[in-house]
């Protein structure tokens, strides 16, 4: 009796630890060729960190790149003296680094429960050079990650309280499952505790509290318990997130 053996096309030569991987499919890896994969395989470590982790500081010492494989990021400057500001958020599948780059005063904290996959930073710059579209992909992320940082640059200038609330949710909501359909309901996990919620939108942690409860009783949102919510409709939300600037 014949034997048919069939192969998977999409994962002919691609190593196993690659092939469910997301950064792959949605990431920078996705530049790559099974061959480069296999290259940057060899050098790969996977890890997982607790909240409150640096993660920068446990790369630069490493000389390490990775790609957030879950998990949430937050993005910290610090001033002169000593208070800190959240700049930005990473999600999955994002990578973190700077590429051919001086060191950033921007730390990378881990905010829940972060999963990564880490390379050295010399086979990833190797890699680089030798694929323009994998330094597409990272020039199309840091272009989507400025114009974010214009967003929340114009959300913190001229949006309301609850306009500010309601745009962080919708942050969260989209990189949660940005392919859900938008009427569809969903469930989210906010990553961070309500203080540093107020940190990122300028407001007070009372603010946010307020705000969230005024969101709730417009059923723009239901909240679950201190940290999820069930969004029912992300339209709604959005409307909500710019009912002064449409």
């Amino acid at each position: 009796m014949e034997t048919i053996i069939r192969k998977d096309i999409h994962n002919s030569g691609i190593p196993a630890v690659c092939q469910s991987c997301e950064a792959r499919h949605k990431g920078v890896c996705g530049a790559l060729s099974p061959e480069q994969l296999q290259r940057l395989s060899k050098h790969t470590s996977k890890s997982v960190h607790e909240p409150n982790t640096d993660l920068s500081t446990e790369a630069a010492t490493a000389g390490r790149y990775a790609n957030i494989l879950s998990g949430v990021v937050k993005l910290t400057k610090m001033s002169r003296d000593g208070r800190q500001q959240i700049v930005g958020l990473q999600f999955a599948p994002d990578f973190m680094g700077r590429p051919f780059a001086q060191n950033t005063d921007v730390e990378a904290v881990a905010s829940t429960n972060v999963r990564l996959c880490s390379f050295p930073v010399s086979v990833l710059e190797e890699l680089l050079e030798e694929t323009p579209a994998m330094e597409r992909r990272i020039n199309q992320q840091t272009m989507a990650e400025l114009d974010e940082a214009r967003d929340w640059l114009f959300a913190l200038g001229r949006k309301s309280a609850q306009e500010k609330v309601a745009s962080f949710i919708l942050l969260i909501a989209t990189h949660a499952d940005p392919e859900r359909v938008v009427d569809q309901a969903l469930v989210i996990e906010l990553p961070l505790k309500r203080a540093d919620i107020a940190d990122f939108l300028g407001l007070t942690i009372e603010t946010v509290s307020r705000q969230i409860t005024n969101l709730r009783k417009a059923e723009v949102l239901e909240v679950i318990d201190r940290y999820r919510m069930r969004i029912p409709n992300l339209i709604v939300l959005r409307k909500a997130a710019s009912a002064g600037n449409g």
